[in-house]
């Protein structure tokens, strides 16, 4: 059992809706970027989603875009992202940390290599944006047999057809994409996204997420009423972006969680 399942399970058993947070690593900072991401879990968030900055991010809106590109000038790479993993892993070994991006990074370094690295640092899943099923042999299935889950994005136009194929070696939890398009570029609507995560309910036993989307706490409850949580990036990423104070992004992510909680 992973980190991310034991959490859903104890979830599950409190009869509590999940808070996913996603920040890109490195972002303004290498050092602010550790100091938000080890204050998440306080702020009520129980899965992190940790963003590897890479040039060419195409399912990313302008949001995620420039905080990938802040990274980079920073000086941030797959090996300070696991390094920063690694670093919140000193002193919390119970939070789930997923890392979302792209292949190239972990292609460049090379699969077993980047597993056995990554799970070293403490990383617990995968969400791999670039790379379909039909792909699985290529990371997928090395993964989970690391003992990683690997999170599968489904979408308004999975449909009945496609999602068994999504859904065949998904691990952890399916993440549902609320709309169509880039992140950060419309809002998430509750009375579209449920009959969306019940269809794909009847097909798993995972827990389904939605992102994208989701900007105030009261989206964050109405969508998680629907699901078995919320995932929020764009909305904390602009904060980042804006330079606010740490303390300042951490209490917008309570809000926010404490949104989904109340679901």
């Amino acid at each position: 059992m992973t980190r991310i399942d034991a959490k859903f399970a104890e979830l599950n058993a409190a009869g509590k809706k999940a808070f996913v947070a996603y920040v890109m690593a490195g972002d303004p900072d290498y050092d602010t970027s550790l100091e938000i991401v080890k204050g998440l879990p306080d702020a009520g968030v129980d899965v992190i989603e940790l963003g590897l900055p890479f040039t060419d991010p195409m399912a990313d809106g302008p949001t995620i875009q420039l905080a990938g590109q802040r990274a980079l000038d920073g000086g941030m790479t797959l090996q300070r992202t696991l390094d920063l993993a690694a670093e919140f892993r000193k002193e919390d070994d119970t939070t789930p940390i997923v890392l979302m991006g792209y292949y190239n990074p972990i292609y460049s370094r090379g699969v077993d290599k980047f597993l056995e690295d990554a799970k070293a640092a403490g990383i617990d899943g995968l969400i791999v944006v670039d790379l379909p099923p039909e792909e699985d042999e290529e990371l997928c299935i090395p993964a989970q047999a690391a003992g990683m889950n690997f999170i599968r994005l489904a979408t308004p136009t999975t449909d009945d057809k496609r999602l068994p194929k999504v859904l065949q070696n998904t691990s952890g939890f399916v993440y549902y994409v609320s709309i169509t398009g880039i992140t950060g570029a419309a809002e998430a609507e509750a009375t579209n996204v449920g009959p969306e995560v019940a269809r794909i309910k009847a097909s798993t036993d995972l827990p389904v997420i939605v992102g994208f989307g989701i900007n105030t706490p009261e989206k964050s409850e109405a969508i998680a009423s629907v699901a078995d949580g919320a995932v929020v990036g764009s909305a904390i990423v602009s904060q980042i972006g804006a330079g606010k104070p740490v303390a300042e992004v951490l209490s917008f992510v309570k809000s926010l969680a404490d949104g989904a909680h109340r679901a």
